[in-house]
């Protein structure tokens, strides 16, 4: 009932707002509402090897295969200085590594968790199955009304917000970050929040966010599990530069960031200083992106270094080193961080083979193990509206390095993951 009390607390907000006349209106067109519909189908199959000493074989075999279907519909409306938006999302899934939900963090799992409202403050997500390989999820990604003037913004309701410079890891974007290693990063999931934009003279602007959460045990509102934060997003000359401030569950976060330009190449970096309950950890990101023709290809470059204050040392992944981090595990379980060393470098670029074909090969390096996640992705927009994705991701490394195989409670055995294969099909309208 809860989730269905307040979709209609929403809409009982939003469309009077729409419907409310407004003698300033200079015409009948800018009195009506102005709604717009749209959205997507795609259709997801992962094809997932697992080594010989990897402990997922005794549960998934030596391979595995996902299905996936997602369908998002998209209303919006507007009038005046008001606006109104709905994502609902359907999503049906017959995958051999559900097996795997809720059993190691997500960061191990080659697929990823479908997306849970255990922790949000609205439960708007029904999901049930009838076996551990299939799940039908109706939820709703966004909901939320709108109020703009010429310098404020104002949002309340589920929605998704990104900060940070990182491009490929993003210490300063605590809320929903992507996996660096995610394919698809079309759409980032929602959060309930209240949100704030000031506008000032010189451009630069002011944001504040209000994420409300529950405790995922008791199901109750904790200022524990929520988070506040402000942004400061300035300019000095033609380069540009972010100052943030949260409280951040139950951590204090602070951090600086910005992008440059120097000559033809764009220098991007974050800082943040958090403080928990056990120790003071800085992490950081910097990275230095290019674009050049070569050989009549347009190619973007990208190389990328990060630095975790939260990540093990020499490579320590033993699960009796990992449950002494705590901070790192939290982190983990909360999808807010991928990565269980300290120094990563990433290499990236794209190349245009043609209009229609992007072609982007990744490197991540944790520094410390040695070991590696290569990947390729191929991006083919076969019409307007329709686009074919693919890619291919090989683990590299020695069995106890982070891509190579973590070692796991089993004498002999790691949670490891072989090479995978994705393959997307996606139309929109």
């Amino acid at each position: 009932m809860l989730k269905v009390f307040w979709v209609l607390a929403l809409v009982l907000v939003a469309v009077p707002c729409l419907a409310e006349p407004d003698d300033s209106d200079a015409s009948a067109t800018q009195r009506q509402p102005l709604w717009s519909v749209g959205g997507h189908a795609k259709y997801r199959f992962l094809y997932q090897t697992w080594p010989a000493d990897s402990l997922l074989r005794d549960i998934l075999g030596s391979t595995s295969s996902d299905h996936f279907f997602e369908t998002r519909l998209k209303l919006a409306a507007s009038r005046n200085r008001w606006d109104f938006q709905v994502d609902y999302q359907f999503i049906a899934a017959h995958a051999d590594t559900l097996r795997l939900a809720g059993r190691l963090p997500g960061s191990f799992l080659p697929g990823g968790e479908i997306a849970s409202d255990d922790r949000r403050w609205w439960d708007l997500t029904y999901a049930f199955g009838d076996d551990d390989r299939t799940a039908i999820v109706h939820r709703l990604d966004r909901l939320s009304v709108g109020y703009t003037t010429e310098r404020t913004a104002l949002r309340f309701g589920r929605q998704a917000v990104s900060w940070g410079n990182g491009l490929v890891f993003t210490p300063m974007d605590v809320f929903n970050p992507f996996d660096p290693a995610a394919v698809d990063t079309e759409y980032k999931s929602g959060d309930d929040m209240f949100y704030g934009q000031y506008l000032l003279d010189d451009g630069s602007d002011l944001q504040g966010v209000a994420v409300v959460r529950r405790n995922p045990v008791t199901g109750d509102v904790e200022r524990e599990q929520s988070s506040l934060a402000v942004k400061y997003h300035g300019f000095i000359g033609l380069n540009e530069y972010d100052l943030l401030a949260a409280a951040h569950y139950d951590d204090l976060l602070l951090g600086v960031g910005g992008n440059l330009s120097i000559g033809g190449a764009v220098l991007r970096g974050d800082l943040t200083w958090t403080r928990t309950d056990l120790e003071n950890l800085l992490s950081g990101v910097v990275s230095v992106s290019y674009s050049w023709t070569w050989g009549g290809t347009n190619v973007s470059g990208l190389l990328e270094y990060f630095r975790s204050g939260f990540g093990q040392a020499d490579g320590a992944y033993a699960p009796s080193d990992l449950l002494a981090n705590p901070d790192l595990l939290r982190r983990l379980e909360r999808g807010e961080l991928y990565t269980l060393a300290r120094n990563y470098l990433a290499a990236s670029a794209t190349l245009e083979l043609t209009p229609l074909v992007l072609v982007t090969p990744t490197f991540l390096i944790n520094l410390e193990d040695p070991s590696a996640l290569g990947q390729i992705v191929m991006r083919y927009d076969l019409q307007q509206d329709l686009q074919f994705t693919c890619a291919l991701t090989l683990p590299l490394g020695p069995p106890g390095s982070e891509y190579g195989g973590v070692t796991s409670p089993v004498e002999g055995r790691y949670i490891a993951a072989g090479p995978s294969l994705f393959a997307q099909l996606a139309w929109y309208f």
